[in-house]
C-alpha cells in the first residue's frame, strides 16, 4: 500500500480513537448536542477523518472504503455548512449510542 494512503489511514484511526474518548461510557447524541466543547471537538475529528479519505482516495480512487462519499460530505458539512441544520442523511454517522471500539 502507498505510504502516504497508510498515513492518511492512520490519522482516521487516531480520529476515531480520539471521539470514543471524547464520549466516554455513555456515547451520548444529546451530550453531543448540548456540550459545545464537546461538539467542536468531535466535529474537529470529523473534519480530520473526512479530509483523510478524501485525500487517501486522491491518490487511488479504487480504494475500498465504506461510506467514503457520505464521510467526506460529513467534512464538508462540518466544514462549510456549519451555521446550517445537521442533514438528516448524515445523521446516522451521528449516531453515538451504538458505537463500539
Amino acid at each position: 500500500m502507498n505510504p502516504d494512503i497508510k498515513k492518511h489511514l492512520y490519522d482516521v484511526e487516531v480520529s476515531i480513537t480520539s471521539i470514543y474518548e471524547y464520549l466516554g461510557e455513555k456515547k451520548d447524541f444529546s451530550d453531543y448536542l448540548s456540550n459545545k466543547l464537546l461538539r467542536r471537538a468531535i466535529e474537529r475529528e470529523i473534519e480530520i477523518i473526512g479530509e483523510a479519505i478524501n485525500r487517501a482516495l486522491k491518490i487511488d480512487p479504487n480504494l475500498q472504503i465504506e461510506n467514503a462519499r457520505r464521510i467526506v460530505d460529513a467534512r464538508n458539512w462540518v466544514i462549510h455548512g456549519y451555521d446550517k441544520p445537521i442533514k438528516m442523511d448524515l445523521l446516522p454517522l451521528f449516531q453515538f449510542s451504538d458505537l463500539e471500539p
